[in-house]
C-alpha cells in the first residue's frame, strides 16, 4: 500500500524502512547479522518465506534493496539447490524460491520448482486437503505452508505460461474450500482447538484463511466481516494472555502464554512469528468496504439482501 500521512501510513512506512535495513544487514558478509544459507536444511524453509514475502509485496520489499543485497539474495537462493527439500510439505519451499527467481527473470531449476506443485496436487485428498507427503496429517500445515504456497506459486507459472490458468483457478478452488472449514473451526468466544504440531505459531494457523480474504475471494457464504470479527476477537483472546510476550516484548514458546513445553524441537522465537501471517488482511485499503451488522442477527438474510447490514470503512 501507498504511504500517507495517516497514523498507520506514518507507522507502516518506518516498518518497510526497518524491513529493507535489516535485510541489507542479513545479507552483508561482513556483517553480526549475516544469514545462514551455506549449511543444514533450515536455510530452505527461510528461503520460502523471505520469497513469498518477495512475491507478495515486490514494490515495498524487493524493488527498494541495493542491487548488492539482491545479487547476495539471489546467489544464497541458488546454493541451496545443493540440498533436497524432504518429502512433505517442504518441496513447496524449493517450488515458491525457484518461481520467484523465475519471477525476477533469473535462471531457475524447473525440477525443483515444478516437483512440489505436482507432488501436492498428487497428495490432495478431497475436501480442501492435501496431504502432508503421501498421508494426511491433521495439523495446521495445509495453512501455514500448502494452500499459500501452492497458490502462490502457480501464480507465477500461469503468468509465465509454464501451467494453465485451469490448474491455478482448481488450487484456489481448494484453498477456498479450506478456508470454509478455518472459518467454522472458531468458536463464538473466539477460540480455536490446538492441533497437531506447531501450534506454537499460534494465529499463523489462519494464514489460508486470511489470504483468501486479502484476494477478495472469500466464498459467497462467508461475509467479510465474519472473519474480521472473528480474527480480531481470537488475536485479542490469544494475546491478551499473561505470559504471551517477554519482558522485551518478544513472543514467548506457547500456545496461549508462556509454555515452553509444548514447543517442537525445531521452534525457535525467530518462528513464532510465523503467527503475523494471519494478519495479511492488513493489507486490504482503508477504503476497502465490509459488511457488518450490529446487533448480530444471524436469522438476516445474506450481506446485501437484508436493511439491517451496513457498509464501513476498515
Amino acid at each position: 500500500m501507498p504511504n500517507d500521512n495517516s497514523r498507520e501510513g506514518i507507522l507502516r512506512k518506518g516498518l518497510k524502512e526497518d524491513a529493507i535495513t535489516g535485510l541489507n544487514k542479513c545479507f552483508d558478509p561482513a556483517g553480526a547479522d549475516l544469514l545462514n544459507f551455506s549449511k543444514d536444511y533450515q536455510p530452505i524453509v527461510d528461503s520460502a518465506y523471505l520469497a513469498q514475502a518477495f512475491l507478495r509485496a515486490p514494490v515495498a520489499l524487493w524493488q527498494p534493496l541495493d542491487s548488492l543485497t539482491k545479487q547476495r539474495i539471489i546467489a544464497s537462493f541458488k546454493s541451496l539447490r545443493n540440498r533436497k527439500p524432504f518429502n512433505s510439505n517442504w518441496l513447496l519451499f524449493g517450488s515458491i524460491t525457484e518461481a520467484f527467481l523465475l519471477s525476477i527473470g533469473e535462471e531457475y531449476d524447473n525440477g525443483r520448482l515444478m516437483h512440489g506443485v505436482k507432488s501436492l496436487n498428487d497428495w490432495y485428498k478431497g475436501d480442501g486437503w492435501y496431504g502432508d507427503g503421501p498421508n494426511l496429517a491433521f495439523d495446521y500445515y495445509n495453512s501455514f505452508v500448502i494452500h499459500p504456497m501452492m497458490v502462490d506459486t502457480l501464480r507465477v507459472l500461469v503468468d509465465h505460461k509454464l501451467e494453465e490458468e485451469k490448474t491455478y483457478d482448481v488450487a484456489l478452488m481448494r484453498m477456498q474450500r479450506y478456508a470454509v472449514g478455518q472459518e467454522r473451526m472458531i468458536s463464538p468466544e473466539g477460540t480455536y482447538p490446538p492441533i497437531g504440531r506447531s501450534i506454537t505459531y499460534r494465529t499463523g494457523a489462519f494464514q489460508a484463511l486470511s489470504q483468501v480474504a486479502l484476494m477478495e475471494k472469500l466464498p459467497e457464504t462467508i461475509a467479510p466481516a465474519q472473519v474480521r470479527c472473528a480474527l480480531t476477537k481470537v488475536k485479542k483472546n490469544m494475546y491478551s494472555m499473561p505470559g504471551t510476550f517477554d519482558k522485551n516484548n518478544w513472543l514467548t514458546l506457547g500456545f496461549c502464554g508462556h509454555q515452553p513445553e509444548i514447543a517442537d524441537y525445531y521452534t525457535s522465537t525467530g518462528s513464532l512469528y510465523m503467527a503475523t501471517l494471519s494478519f495479511l488482511p492488513l493489507g486490504l485499503p482503508a477504503t476497502n468496504l465490509f459488511w457488518t451488522q450490529e446487533p448480530v442477527d444471524w436469522t438476516a438474510k445474506k450481506p446485501g439482501a437484508d436493511s439491517h447490514f451496513k457498509r464501513i470503512t476498515m
